[in-house]
């Protein structure tokens, strides 16, 4: 009796198609037995994990405090890479006092050096790993090791560091970072590194400064943005020197920062930084003219609410209601303390004349922005109610500004008032 393959010859050219169906069956249902082993194994592991998590959570204040002997878990793999995550989820949202005593344990536990020593020594994944959780510990001591991890050839790696700097936000992981790109350029992503630059240097962003003035190129433009972000009134008036920069976030920068600067030359700056053909640019200048507690600021940001970029309209509107608020407040103390209010013109910024100042501009687009603005400040109500009670104006004055608050359409007749002096532009 011959073998079923050789029986299978006497089929001819049906042979080869009987023989792919034995394969193809073949193949699944190894693939199959893969799928079902790795399921298992899985579920196995998962389980076991979830029943080292619950054991070492139940004795958590004891295995914090070293009541539980190190020894007993820090030769076991498994539980020690159990211990250490727990360690590091609970580190994300620890107050300082936890904090403190988490870090602690990391130490005293070996956990901290163990990583140092991995992402010095290993290579590949096992180095990123180690990278991203050294990171993750905010440990100062690991800042070298992840500064080394920079220097490395392989792109992700450096990216794994970065991120791990990033983590520690802290200045002395933002030189370690503006020194590598000073040595090697921009050698990763601009995102990355601008996210870990400025996660590092909102604590004192002065060291971004010496970087900024001498670096160039691809290089510049992100310390630029990043400088931006995180240009606080630390700075005071060393930014003053990026105000006619050809970068566009150095300027920008300079607008968020120099409202901290002396409300004389802040003013100067801010107003022709409103004019900036970038449109972010104008909008922190204008951002910042909100916070000046000037009223000559009033005709900038008027013409703010003409501007071509919506969102320059809304921070326009929005500034001038932060504008007021500012100026109440200061001759509020004024007069609380029986000095004279150091504040002119105080009522050109009542809520009725800056209303009816926006609405003789007759730009519906700057119109919508302040009624956005005045429904977010929850000021709708008052504003109705003043111009009700307003002596000063006329009753068909008051009767316009009315239906414009209304209806949220400009009146068809041009509003006449001899307070505004602000022209109106066209939408571009």
């Amino acid at each position: 009796m011959g073998s079923v393959f050789s029986n299978l010859r006497l089929l001819g050219p049906a042979a080869f198609v009987a023989k792919a169906i034995f394969v193809a069956l073949a193949v699944d249902g190894l693939l199959l037995a893969f799928i079902l082993l790795r399921r298992a194994y899985r579920t196995h592991y998962f389980s076991k994990r979830d029943a080292r998590v619950f054991f070492y959570r139940q004795r958590w204040n004891a295995l914090i405090s070293g009541e539980i002997p190190y020894k007993t878990w820090r030769k076991k793999a498994f539980d020690r890479g159990v211990i250490e995550t727990m360690a590091l989820d609970a580190l994300e949202a620890a107050g300082p006092q936890d904090a403190a005593k988490l870090l602690k344990f990391l130490r005293t536990s070996g956990l901290i050096e163990k990583r140092i020593f991995e992402a010095r020594e290993l290579r590949g994944w096992r180095r990123m790993r180690a990278l991203v959780a050294l990171g993750r510990t905010r440990a100062p001591e690991g800042i070298t090791a992840l500064a080394e991890g920079l220097r490395d050839r392989d792109v992700e790696t450096r990216l794994a560091a970065l991120r791990g700097l990033g983590r520690m936000a802290c200045p002395q992981a933002a030189e370690e970072i503006l020194a590598w790109i000073g040595e090697t350029g921009l050698s990763v992503p601009g995102l990355p590194l601008q996210n870990a630059l400025v996660q590092c240097c909102a604590e004192r962003p002065q060291v971004l400064l010496p970087h900024v003035q001498r670096a160039q190129g691809p290089v510049r433009e992100v310390l630029g943005r990043v400088l931006g972000e995180v240009a606080n009134a630390s700075l005071g008036l060393d930014l003053m020197q990026f105000v006619g920069d050809d970068l566009d976030e150095l300027r920008a920068a300079a607008a968020r920062a120099v409202s901290h600067a002396q409300p004389a030359l802040a003013f100067d700056v801010l107003n022709e930084l409103a004019e900036d053909p970038i449109w972010f640019v104008r909008l922190r200048a204008l951002v910042s003219l909100g916070t000046l507690s000037d009223p000559r600021a009033l005709p900038v940001l008027l013409r703010g609410l003409s501007d071509s970029n919506r969102i320059v309209r809304l921070r326009a509107a929005e500034s001038l209601i932060q504008l007021r608020a500012a100026i109440g407040l200061a001759k509020f103390k004024d007069e609380k303390h029986g000095e004279p209010t150091a504040v002119d013109d105080v009522e050109k910024l009542g809520l009725v004349s800056i209303f009816e100042q926006v609405a003789a501009l007759k730009d519906r687009y700057g119109l919508h922005a302040y009624l956005t603005a005045l429904e977010n400040a929850n000021l709708r109500g008052k504003l109705e109610e003043e111009i009700d009670q307003s002596v000063d104006l006329a009753p068909e004055m008051k009767k316009c500004l009315q239906e414009v608050l209304q209806t949220g359409q400009l009146p068809a007749e041009p509003i006449v008032d001899e307070n505004v002096t602000v022209k109106a532009e066209p939408v571009r």
